[in-house]
């Protein structure tokens, strides 16, 4: 896809934010659409079904990381990315942020040509779902069913909601069952090398997969990674 084809939400309640970042999108050729708040940011975001959101983490009536864990609610936007804007550096904040489904963090200030390369690194990473059910990707392994194209996990035939990179962590570990997948394999896969998260991001997606799935699948291997087993 070219980047006119690319629509790309911003939320934040700084005017001068919101101008200057659509400013070097728009420029880019992407479509660009706004929010001030947290409510109008939903808003915007069922109305546009953007492929990308940028969200400001301090905003007023609803923060961003609320924002995100309602999108992440929705299954229209599986497989949206959501980037947050912010200018806290703590370690907290970022692991509530992937808890609840981030893809990314983008600190403040932002210069103009790192902004678009890791808008462009997201976006390279984009999936856009399959509606061909003859070509969909299913593993079934004991009671679990992973269908990648539809981003599904089903248990005894419920589905487990999963946000995006959880998906794509517990089918990377999966599609090869006692295989140990180190750290650096899995960052690697699930983040590409263009995307810098935090040493405990792999663990927090870990944890919220076991709560979602069952902490008897993926087994920990001390020192290594992760694998998975049933």
């Amino acid at each position: 896809m070219e980047n006119k084809d690319y629509r790309i939400l911003i939320a934040d309640d700084e005017p001068d934010i919101l101008e200057f970042v659509s400013y070097n999108l728009l420029k880019e050729g992407f479509k660009v659409y706004t929010a001030k708040n947290g409510s109008e940011a939903l808003q915007q975001a069922k109305l546009h079904l953007p492929h990308l959101i940028l969200l400001d983490i301090m905003m007023p009536e609803l923060d961003g990381v609320e924002v995100c864990r309602e999108l992440r609610s929705n299954k229209e936007f599986k497989n949206t990315i959501i980037a947050f804007l912010t200018a806290r550096s703590e370690d907290y904040s970022q692991i509530v942020g992937f808890e609840v489904g981030g893809d990314d963090y983008i600190t403040k200030p932002i210069r103009p040509r790192v902004l678009i390369s890791r808008i462009q690194a997201l976006l390279r990473r984009y999936q856009i779902p399959s509606t061909d059910e003859n070509e969909s990707e299913i593993l079934q392994l004991g009671n679990i069913i992973i269908d990648k194209n539809k981003v599904q996990v089903l248990k005894d035939g419920i589905e487990c909601i999963l946000a995006k990179k959880e998906f794509e962590l517990f089918y990377l570990l999966a599609s090869k069952p006692g295989k140990v997948f180190t750290r650096d394999e899995i960052f690697k896969v699930v983040w590409g090398n263009d995307v810098i998260v935090g040493n405990r991001t792999i663990d927090v997606h870990i944890r919220k997969i076991r709560e979602k799935v069952g902490e008897d699948l993926i087994k920990t291997i001390k020192g290594i990674g992760y694998k998975f087993e049933f």
